[in-house]
């Protein structure tokens, strides 16, 4: 009888550890896949070097809207350059990512200026890293992914503390691999606001994204805002162009 107790409790033992171990495997390999979609949903999003146009427009809870007209220059994966169009007052300004490094250049000053992501250069709820956005696998690794409502989640962990939003809770349309909305937490786990990715457009060169992204933050109640992209396409562009030097240049490279 003490035989038999001592076989069935290795039994035991063995499943458990063997349940553990498939369910490691089985996490791991889905976290693998998990990251190569994400440089999937990259690419998808935008070439590796391109050239764009984007406006903005800010919501206030009173109706009232301002807009803006940004022309966008980017290459790799940790470089951004972006130049005003309008309004009249803003014709210009640009600013500069370089990885987490981000300056604004204001003709009036004639010097760039050092920014944070936090900030934003226009007001509203879209911050500078919202506005210049680079690769999200440059900036977070997938730590989960599940099925939800025949779409894929990925919860995304930021990999270092200089990144905006130090978590993000990815939906992604396994259709057109782009995401339909991203959820944006602290480190504490308070949402900061969400991106709702709408009115998927075919911008030619295999380029098949969303059009619109709106975004409403529970930090700014009854307030909007929403950034419609246009004209995206690939373009080659010289290291220079990624320069505090060349920032009062940038609107003279629009073809």
């Amino acid at each position: 009888m003490l035989n038999k107790t001592r076989i069935s409790k290795k039994l035991i033992f063995s499943i458990v550890i063997l349940t553990i171990s498939f369910s490691s495997l089985f996490s791991e390999e889905a976290v693998e896949a998990g990251n190569k979609l994400l440089k999937e949903i990259d690419r998808n999003l935008t070439p590796e070097s391109f050239e764009s146009l984007k406006k903005i427009i800010n919501i206030e809870p009173d109706g009232k809207e301002k807009e803006f007209v940004l022309y966008v220059l980017k290459k790799g994966n940790d470089k951004m350059v972006t130049t005003f169009l309008a309004p009249k007052s803003e014709i210009g300004r640009s600013t500069l990512r370089l990885d987490e490094n981000m300056w604004l250049y204001i003709p009036n000053v004639g010097r760039p200026m050092r920014i944070t992501s936090l900030q934003s250069v226009i007001g509203g709820i879209f911050n500078n890293s919202d506005i210049m956005q680079l690769d999200y696998s440059a900036e977070y690794d997938v730590i989960e992914m599940t099925d939800e409502n025949n779409e894929k989640l990925l919860n995304l962990k930021a990999k270092t503390t200089s990144v905006a939003y130090d978590q993000l809770k990815m939906w992604v349309n396994t259709n057109h691999k782009t995401p339909s909305k991203i959820e944006c937490y602290t480190a504490s786990g308070m949402l900061i606001k969400t991106l709702h990715f709408k009115e998927i457009k075919d911008f030619g060169n295999g380029i098949i994204r969303p059009s619109v992204l709106e975004t409403d933050s529970p930090l700014h109640k009854d307030y909007k805002a929403v950034m419609i992209y246009a004209n995206i396409k690939p373009r080659k562009i010289d290291d220079e162009v990624f320069t505090l030097n060349y920032m009062d240049k940038i609107i003279d490279l629009r073809e």
